[in-house]
């Protein structure tokens, strides 16, 4: 059941990511955040942040729910890291953040901004199975 889960993710993250909806450029971010520029490609060096290169000019974009005037959203970084050990690109774990679930209900981005990790979390480690 979890394979072709990850199937369809998978061609969603590769055909289109509309669902995500608001983009932000990485110095739209830096402002967002208060940070500086270099601030903010640590961060996506450092897998805090993920980011796709998006339109015809390829601009790398980040989803503008992954962040928050204090920084990057709070318990990002711990979801990300389970999505990278399950094997998810970074635009698979975009459109799978993205993609509502029922059994939440609503969208993982959505629990994690609700601070419910740990449901999250969970559901991101099954897909590994």
């Amino acid at each position: 059941m979890v394979a072709p889960l990850r199937a369809e993710i998978a061609g969603e993250a590769g055909d289109d990511l509309e669902q995500v909806g608001e983009w932000l450029t990485v110095p739209d971010a830096a402002e967002l955040m208060n940070l500086p520029l270099r601030a903010v490609r640590q961060l996506l060096q450092e897998r805090q942040l993920v980011a796709v290169r998006r339109g015809e000019r390829k601009v790398v974009s980040i989803p503008a729910a992954f962040c928050t005037p204090e920084g990057p959203l709070n318990h990002l970084r711990g979801t990300l890291s389970v999505l990278a050990d399950s094997r998810f690109t970074d635009a698979e774990a975009i459109a799978w953040l993205f993609t509502p679930d029922d059994t939440l209900p609503g969208t993982p981005i959505a629990a994690l901004a609700a601070n419910r990790k740990t449901e999250v979390r969970r559901r991101a480690q099954a897909l590994s199975f």
